[in-house]
């Protein structure tokens, strides 16, 4: 195996053994086939006269699957290889007119037996790395892994019925160019139009949440518990979660959620739900502790599921559905076209534990997507231009283990007073549950939602720059101190340089594909830089460095 798609790789350079996430080499192996048959469907899939949405949805749920933390069990990724073999075998055939010339290994090759396919997965062929050039290596890697987050936003919006032809073709289009031999300029071009398709993709996203649920609005969140059995819901889809509203209504279960669910709470379409207690726990790495001690059933609609450790006993309790995947977990399968999940079992096991114990009390607030911030924009501004507030730091993000993660702990206890945290993602649990005060009212951690609200971010800072008559986003008192560890924060970091952010600080590490070479564009264009020391990087940040 050769896995560098996550922060935690070994040594920032790879891991090649076992991943540092716990996925055994055969799973990483398989995953890497699965990108690869699907870099062959888009072979022919961007020769079809029009885009052809099913293909398009299949690729996007494939790659989904490839992203950190999401499938854990090798014979649910053999059947989606198998799977996507047909799919591209079918796409070959609606575009045989327009077939010419030599194809690539991905477009014909065709395994008789699952030994076939563990062989393949094994073949040096199929690895991320396989090119001689560094930096070629390293701009396909970046693509490819920003395409992943793009498809899992994608995937997202799919499952409310919002769809885009665009996104598909370029999906296509970018995964068949990694089978071409184009020079380091043409696949920097690539990289930015990932960029600008990350922006349209998380626009359709929050177009599908927000027509859907309603726009989120400041909310208090409990953080306790109720003494009712409890079914704990993670991961990013809402939809999973308001059928799962709708079929324990009235049943004397509490629903909480986890990690990336927690901003579920700020949308209006699901405060009806008298049973939606609070939200559990802490972020994804937390989830060992946090499942144990909650007692009742736990199911993970999305990234990210991390290893049941020998010592935890509630693999019995855990469920998946969608793209997830775990040996031993209970699988909820797909929705019937016009129909719902069966929640069925998840409930029934439900109805016989124990209360989830309490670990802590209290609650937090969020909600303050780009709707809700624009609709307090007069008083935003004149905070701002009374010095009551005198720079925004957009921290947003994955949370994960790494030690050094504690420095956006330390920075947000150490910013000043009359500074404003912008968030959306995971990265909140290192800092919003802190007493940070407000200003003027107004909270100092301002809440966006899940990853993909970075979309809300980013358009709270273009609406900013209208209202101060700049010309330059990078003219606003506005810092941004960016956490990363999986592909989708990939795909947001593409959107923020597209939108020519620049000044980023990344961190706890710069990503482990940058070569040098590479490293250096981003610094020269978009000066990219990585976190340093707490104190320095705030001080440079109130100067507007």
């Amino acid at each position: 195996m050769f896995c560098y798609q996550c922060q935690e790789t070994i040594k920032n350079q790879g891991c090649t053994i076992k991943g540092f996430c716990g996925k055994p080499e055969m799973t990483a192996n398989l995953q890497d086939l699965l990108i690869y048959v699907c870099k062959g469907i888009s072979v022919y899939a961007e020769k079809l006269a029009t885009v052809d949405k099913n293909v398009g949805r299949f690729v996007c749920e494939s790659l989904f699957v490839t992203i950190t933390n999401v499938a854990w069990d090798d014979e649910v990724i053999i059947k989606k290889i198998e799977e996507a073999l047909k799919v591209r075998d079918d796409v070959k055939a609606k575009a045989a007119s327009s077939i010419s010339g030599n194809l690539p290994d991905c477009a014909i090759w065709a395994p008789k037996s699952k030994d076939d396919i563990l062989a393949k997965a094994a073949a040096d062929e199929v690895r991320i790395n396989a090119s001689s050039n560094d930096d070629i290596r390293s701009l396909r890697s970046l693509l490819v892994f920003g395409l992943k987050g793009i498809c899992a936003y994608a995937d997202h919006a799919a499952a409310l019925g919002y769809e885009s032809d665009d996104v598909y073709r370029f999906v296509f289009k970018a995964l068949a160019d990694t089978t071409r031999d184009l020079s380091a300029d043409e696949l920097v071009a690539l990289v930015m139009k990932a960029g600008e398709t990350a922006v349209n993709t998380m626009a359709l996203l929050d177009k599908a949440n927000t027509e859907t649920y309603g726009h989120p609005e400041i909310t208090q969140v409990n953080i306790g518990v109720r003494g009712n059995p409890g079914i704990l819901i993670s991961g990013h889809d809402l939809k999973d979660l308001e059928e799962l509203l709708k079929k324990t209504e009235g049943s004397g279960i509490d629903i909480y959620t986890h990690g990336e669910m927690l901003p579920a709470h700020y949308y209006p379409a699901f405060k009806k739900y008298g049973h939606f207690a609070g939200n559990y726990g802490s972020s994804w790495w937390h989830q060992n502790e946090d499942f144990e001690t909650f007692n009742g059933p736990i199911i993970l609609t999305t990234n990210c599921l991390v290893p049941v450790k020998k010592e935890n006993t509630y693999l019995n309790r855990l469920f998946t559905t969608g793209d997830v995947s775990y040996p031993d977990a209970k699988h909820i399968a797909d929705r019937p076209v016009g129909g719902s999940k069966d929640f069925s079992a998840l409930i029934a096991l439900a109805k016989t534990c124990p209360p989830p114990r309490e670990i802590e009390t209290g609650k937090i607030v969020g909600g303050f997507a780009h709707n809700q911030v624009l609709a307090l924009a007069d008083k935003v501004v004149d905070a701002v231009k009374s010095g009551a507030i005198k720079r925004f730091v957009v921290m947003a993000g994955c949370d994960g283990r790494h030690k050094t993660r504690s420095y956006f702990t330390e920075l947000a206890q150490a910013l000043p007073k009359d500074t404003v945290i912008l968030t959306a993602g995971c990265a909140k649990y290192r800092y919003n549950k802190l007493p940070l005060g407000n200003i003027g009212g107004l909270p100092r951690v301002l809440d966006a939602g899940q990853c993909n609200d970075s979309y809300s971010l980013a358009l709270i800072a273009l609406k900013l720059k209208e209202v101060f008559g700049l010309k330059d986003i990078n003219k606003l008192p506005i810092s941004f101190d960016i956490a990363w560890y999986e592909q989708k924060a990939v795909a947001v970091l593409l959107a923020l340089l597209y939108l020519n952010v620049k000044g980023i600080r990344l961190g706890p590490t710069l990503p482990g594909f940058l070569t040098p070479n590479v490293a250096r564009v981003l610094v020269e264009k978009f000066d990219i830089k990585p976190i340093g020391d707490v104190q320095a990087d705030i001080e440079a940040m109130m100067k507007g460095q």
